[in-house]
């Protein structure tokens, strides 16, 4: 069988290596457009921070040593320009030489990723305009760094790599600002409050985000000196474009593969509509494993996990591939890291679900335990089903431990109730004797079963506590100007409060609040709220 992969980064290698794997009798020919094959593009803003310190550590492999490797033939700088598939065949042109020849296939992969979107404005053929796709792009920008040319960049584009990107130029002392169209940082990845407070955060860190703002143009004479935005310009030596990519595929016109807004549709096997020819990773759309609607999911796990599943369709096993849960994992500005799965509490409400979600604040190992450090969480459940739907959690430690865990979870339609006694691992350095993501399940449930009632630090904001007289409930005083109650001397009615005065219950985390309202109710009060994730995650109004 003779099979033509088209692209040559994680799905196209993927997928020639495991088809090798499965049937050595394959003739498998990979054509790339780039001089590189399986590159470390989740790497590049690494390379830009000298955390990852040689070039050569963001080439997986080599076409030469791949092709020893497999068995697969690699051509690079050669570009599929047209997809023939009556006569099933492709048209490629040899970037080096302009010719162009045919190459005939049994099968067909298309894996020709994405490139980043560029936009139509002004200045961005001047010196110092970056961005960030291949190695010779964060090549590039780290020797602009390290000669001393930049002092101060822009980076548009508040998604993974943007963040990414700006993390690493701010360590190597480039004074940073983020923008971005969308209101927030990460939009669609995180709920607007936790994107909130991952802007705080890196205006802490000194990396400003600027959002709900277009970037209109760059000026500068032969090189970048300001940069242009719908509310002011800023100074500049570097505008990094990370606003986000697009799939290449305008060479499929008039091939017949049905699209959708360029990303090719494909089945559960990845079968494009048209006989014999597939197509996985950046450039194609998968489908949502909890909504089953389409889904595109530009990430290097999903292209590597489609590409295996692929290699194994044409080697004749059907296997179906489940689909995406929008998983993603990231290292933000200020030591902060994230991790989500599943849908947010805003994509819930949008599928009609009956939403109920809580946010905690729990260590993320023993609290005596030099590093220790808190898990921000967010737990989002179907109110009927009372199944976990997604998971959002913000934290210096390891995230992605709590988002993997989620993961499963949701992948095996798990209850909360399921959930709440798993024997997880414990030790002091890893982890607390009650699992953080335990621990925030536990909480989840309190509140649907009623035995905590709170409110959320998005109801705060909206006012939802006027009328309530907030209680610090914080183990020493930590509220100006607000009375003080001590869990540990609650023994009966508090003098001065009324068995059915509107009390918001405050503390550090939320847990000393839940403690406080569990003994208020024993005592006979019955109008008492808790606010989720206290003082860590809301800033209290004077």
């Amino acid at each position: 069988m003779k099979v033509l992969v088209l692209g040559g980064v994680a799905a196209g290698t993927k997928v020639a290596a495991k088809l090798l794997r499965e049937d050595r009798s394959c003739e498998v020919t990979v054509l790339t457009k780039g001089k590189d094959i399986s590159y470390a593009g989740c790497g590049l803003p690494y390379y830009v921070g000298d955390v990852i310190h040689e070039k050569g550590e963001l080439i997986v492999n080599t076409p030469e040593k791949f092709a020893k490797l497999t068995g697969a033939k690699v051509l690079t700088q050669t570009e599929a320009v047209a997809v023939k598939p009556s006569e099933h065949k492709v048209e490629a042109k040899y970037l080096r030489t302009g010719e162009v020849a045919e190459y005939a296939y049994d099968k067909l992969v298309i894996a020709t990723g994405a490139s980043p979107f560029v936009p139509p404005i002004q200045g961005l053929d001047l010196k110092n305009v970056f961005v960030m796709r291949t190695p010779d792009d964060a090549i590039g920008l780290r020797a602009a760094v390290e000669a001393g040319e930049i002092k101060r960049a822009v980076v548009a584009g508040g998604g993974f790599i943007g963040l990414e990107v700006a993390e690493n130029l701010a360590a190597k002392g480039v004074k940073t600002t983020v923008i971005d169209f969308a209101p927030h940082v990460l939009p669609n990845f995180l709920d607007p409050e936790l994107s909130e407070y991952v802007e705080n955060r890196m205006a802490e860190e000194g990396i400003m985000p600027m959002t709900g703002v277009s970037l209109e143009g760059v000026e500068g004479s032969g090189k970048v000196e300001k940069v242009l935005t719908s509310k002011r310009g800023m100074k500049a030596d570097a505008l990094v474009l990370a606003i986000g990519i697009r799939p290449n595929t305008a060479f499929l016109e008039g091939s017949g593969i049905e699209m959708f807004k360029g990303t090719i549709l494909t089945d559960q096997y990845l079968r494009t509509n048209v006989e014999d020819i597939y197509a996985a990773g950046d450039c194609a759309m998968v489908t949502n494993r909890q909504t089953g609607k389409p889904a595109w999911s530009p990430m290097g796990s999903t292209a590597n996990i489609a590409g295996r599943i692929l290699a194994g369709n044409l080697a004749g096993k059907e296997t179906a591939y489940p689909g995406v849960l929008g998983t993603g994992v990231a290292k933000l500005p200020g030591g902060l890291n994230t991790g989500r799965t599943g849908l947010t509490e805003t994509a819930a409400r949008a599928e009609g679900y009956d939403v109920v979600s809580v946010i905690t604040v729990v260590d993320d190992k023993a609290h005596y335990y030099p590093g220790a450090g808190l898990f921000i969480v967010k737990m989002t459940a179907d109110r009927a089903t009372r199944k976990l739907l997604g998971v959002q959690v913000l934290g210096k430690g390891a995230v992605d431990k709590v988002t993997d865990i989620a993961v499963t979870a949701i992948s095996l339609g798990a209850t909360v109730d399921q959930l709440a006694a798993m024997d997880f691992a414990y030790a002091p350095p890893f982890s607390t004797a009650i699992h953080p993501f335990a621990h925030s399940i536990n909480i989840l449930m309190n509140k649907l079963d009623g035995g905590m009632d709170s409110i959320t630090p998005v109801e705060y904001a909206e006012g939802k506590a006027e009328g309530y007289e907030v209680i610090d409930c914080a183990i020493s005083p930590s509220l100006p100007e607000k009375r003080y109650l001590d869990l540990t001397a609650i023994s009966g009615e508090v003098d001065g409060l009324s068995k059915d005065a509107k009390l918001l219950l405050v503390c550090t985390k939320g847990k000393r609040a839940y403690l406080t309202q569990n003994r208020l109710k024993y005592y006979g009060y019955t109008n008492t709220t808790v606010l989720e994730g206290g003082t860590t995650f809301t800033e209290m109004d004077e």
